[in-house]
C-alpha cells in the first residue's frame, strides 16, 4: 500500500493523522486544530494555491513517482497555443484569455437543467449526528457558493420528534430544518437533494417532501455508496433510543431488547448500539427484475409530482454499474452519482471499507466506457457525478476530464465538511454564547488560527466577499462554518480555473480526456488514457520531419 506524506513543507500543511490519497486524514475529527491542506484552505482560501513565504523561498515538485493505478497516476496536460471554449463576451486575445475568465459553471438534468456555479456537490449527509450538528454551516455555505447539497438517508426515520402514523410520516422537524436552511439562501444555483432508501420509502419520505416542498427538492434514489456494501449505519449510546429505533423498523446490533444485552448495558459491558438500514432488492434475482422495480419506482415518483430524480450507486461490480447507467439513461434521470471505493463515511465497518468494492479510478473508467457505448447507439446518456476520495482542484480536473463529456459534477464528502468544523470551532471561541449552538469544540484559538488573526474579518479570507453577497446586516446571521465553506469553494474554483487555463480550456464543456495522461503503463491499460509520452507524439515527429 502506498503511504502518502503527512506534511507538505511547501504549503505549510500537516496532517494530524494518516493521510489518504485525497490529502485528508483517514480519520477526520471535528475538533481538529489543523492543519491539512483542506483545513487551511477553509481559512485562507486562494492563498493555499501557492507556496508559502513568497520572497524568501524557492520550491520544487516532490511528486514525481507514480506507482499503481490511482487518480495520482494521471497527469494534467498543458499546451502553449490555442484557446477552446471561449465565452460569448470573450475574444482569443491574451487580454481575455486569463484564468479568472475561465467559466467553471456547470449544469445537469434530463429535461430541466439545474445550474451550479462550480462543478462540485456534497456527498449524502444523512442520519450521522455529525451531519446534523454542522448542517447549518454546510447548507448555508453550499447555498451561498451555488452548489448542490444532499440530505442523506434516514433523517426522518431516526428523528425522535418525527410523527409517523400508520407507517407514514406526518411530521419531520429535522428533515424540514435541513431543507429550509438551504432554501433560505438558495438563489437559483445549486439544488437540495433528499435521498431515499428502503426505510425512507416505507415511511413515505417522498410523499411528505413533495406535498410540502413541491419541485423545490430533487429526489434521489439510493443503491449504495463507496464506503460500504450494506445499508447505512449510525451508533447510539442510549438503550432507550436504540429500542425506539428498533420499533421504527431499523436493525439494531446488538439487539437492545434481548435480556442478556440489557443486563450487559446496565453493567457497562455494552456501551453502544449500531443501527443499520436494510439491503434493497433482496427479493429479486435478475437484472431484468431490478429494472422492472426501478422503473416502477421512478414512474411513481413522477406520478406524484417529482420533476427531478437522481440515483446514487456504490462501488459494485461491472454488472451493477452497467445497470445503473442504462436504467438511469432509459428513465431520463437528471443525475447519476457513481461512488467508488476510497470514498468517506460517517460510519462504516472499517475493514469492509478498506477491502470491498471497485476503486474509484477503475469504476469511473468503466463508467466512461459504458456511457460511450450507449452514446454510440444514439442514447442521451444520463449526466453523471463521480465520487470517491476527492478533495482538491486537481482531483476535480482529473475526474471531469476522465468522465468527459458525461460527468458534470465532482461529489465531495469529508472535504466539504472540514470547513464547517473549523469555522464552528472558531465561532465558538470568539462568541462563547454561541458555542453550544454551533457545536464548537475549542476553548481557545490554537496557534494555527490565531496567527491569522483574532477576528472573523481577519481569519477568513472570504469573509468580506460573503458579506457583499448577503449584506452588512445579514452577515451577522451567517455561521462562520458557512463562511469557511464558501472560502474553500472559492479556492477550489480558482484552482480549477488555473488548471483549465493552462490546458487552454475556458469552459467546462471544452474539457476532454485529451487534457490528462497516464503516468504509467498500468494506468494506461485500465483507464484508456494514453501514456504521457505517446500523446501527440505523431505530431511531434511530423514537426521534426517537416
Amino acid at each position: 500500500m502506498i503511504q502518502w506524506p503527512k506534511s507538505n513543507d511547501v504549503l505549510g500543511s500537516v496532517n494530524r493523522g494518516n493521510p489518504a490519497e485525497s490529502g485528508l486524514c483517514t480519520l477526520c475529527r471535528a475538533d481538529c486544530q489543523g492543519k491539512c491542506e483542506t483545513w487551511l484552505s477553509s481559512l485562507i482560501g486562494r492563498k493555499m494555491l501557492y507556496p508559502r513565504d513568497f520572497g524568501t523561498v524557492t520550491a520544487g515538485s516532490g511528486n514525481t513517482i507514480h506507482m499503481g493505478v490511482s487518480y495520482n497516476s494521471l497527469r494534467i496536460l498543458g499546451y502553449n497555443y490555442g484557446a477552446d471554449g471561449i465565452g460569448e463576451n470573450m475574444s482569443d486575445s491574451p487580454d481575455d484569455c486569463i484564468f479568472p475568465n475561465v467559466n467553471v459553471e456547470t449544469e445537469f438534468g434530463a429535461f430541466e437543467k439545474t445550474k451550479a456555479r462550480l462543478p462540485i456537490m456534497t456527498g449524502a449527509l444523512g442520519s450521522t449526528f455529525i451531519a446534523a450538528k454542522y448542517w447549518d454551516s454546510l447548507a448555508i455555505g453550499a447555498a451561498l457558493s451555488g452548489f448542490p447539497i444532499v440530505i442523506g438517508e434516514n433523517v426522518a426515520g431516526i428523528d425522535r420528534d418525527a410523527v409517523i402514523e400508520n407507517g407514514k410520516i406526518k411530521k419531520a422537524p429535522e428533515l424540514d430544518r435541513r431543507i429550509e436552511t438551504y432554501l433560505r439562501y438558495f438563489d437559483g444555483y445549486g439544488a437540495i437533494f433528499v435521498q431515499m432508501n428502503v426505510e425512507d420509502s416505507k415511511n413515505g419520505v417522498a410523499e411528505y417532501v413533495i406535498e410540502k416542498y413541491g419541485d423545490k427538492v430533487v429526489m434521489e434514489l439510493k443503491w449504495g455508496q463507496g464506503a460500504k456494501c450494506i445499508g447505512g449505519e449510525i451508533q447510539v449510546k442510549d438503550i432507550d433510543y436504540a429500542v425506539f429505533l428498533k420499533k421504527r423498523g431499523y436493525v439494531l446490533d446488538p439487539d437492545p431488547e434481548k435480556p442478556e444485552i440489557v443486563e450487559g448495558y446496565k453493567n457497562g459491558a455494552i456501551k453502544s448500539f449500531a443501527r443499520h438500514s436494510r439491503l434493497g432488492y433482496t427479493n429479486l434475482s435478475s437484472y431484468e427484475e431490478v429494472r422492472e422495480e426501478f422503473m416502477k419506482a421512478v414512474e411513481y415518483l413522477r406520478s406524484i409530482g417529482y420533476k427531478k430524480i437522481t440515483l446514487k450507486t456504490g462501488s459494485y461490480g461491472m454488472e451493477n454499474l452497467a445497470m445503473a447507467i442504462k436504467f438511469a439513461t432509459d428513465a431520463n434521470l437528471d443525475l447519476l452519482t457513481i461512488d467508488g471505493s476510497g470514498g468517506g463515511t460517517g460510519m462504516s465497518p472499517w475493514n469492509m471499507m478498506e477491502t470491498w468494492g471497485v476503486p474509484s479510478i477503475l469504476l469511473h473508467s468503466k463508467a466512461h466506457e459504458y456511457a460511450s457505448i450507449l452514446a454510440k447507439k444514439g442514447k442521451k446518456v444520463v449526466d453523471m457525478a463521480f465520487a470517491g476520495g476527492f478533495a482538491r482542484e486537481d482531483h476535480m480536473f482529473k475526474a471531469l476530464a476522465l468522465g468527459s463529456p458525461f460527468v458534470k459534477l465532482v461529489c465531495m464528502g469529508r472535504a466539504l465538511m472540514i470547513p464547517a468544523f473549523v469555522g464552528s470551532n472558531i465561532e465558538g471561541v470568539l462568541h462563547p454564547e454561541r458555542k453550544e449552538k454551533v457545536n464548537g469544540n475549542w476553548d481557545a484559538l490554537p496557534n494555527t488560527v490565531s496567527q491569522l488573526g483574532l477576528k472573523a474579518e481577519e481569519i477568513f479570507s472570504g469573509y468580506h466577499e460573503v458579506k457583499k453577497i448577503v449584506g452588512g446586516e445579514e452577515i451577522k446571521n451567517i455561521p462562520y462554518g458557512a463562511i469557511a465553506v464558501w472560502t474553500l469553494a472559492d479556492k477550489l474554483a480558482a484552482g480549477l480555473q488555473q488548471l483549465m487555463a493552462g490546458a487552454r480550456k475556458f469552459s467546462l464543456s471544452a474539457l476532454s480526456r485529451q487534457e490528462i495522461a497516464s503516468a504509467n503503463r498500468e494506468t494506461e491499460r485500465e483507464t484508456g488514457i494514453p501514456f504521457i509520452t505517446e500523446i501527440k507524439n505523431d505530431v511531434a515527429l511530423k514537426i521534426l520531419n517537416s
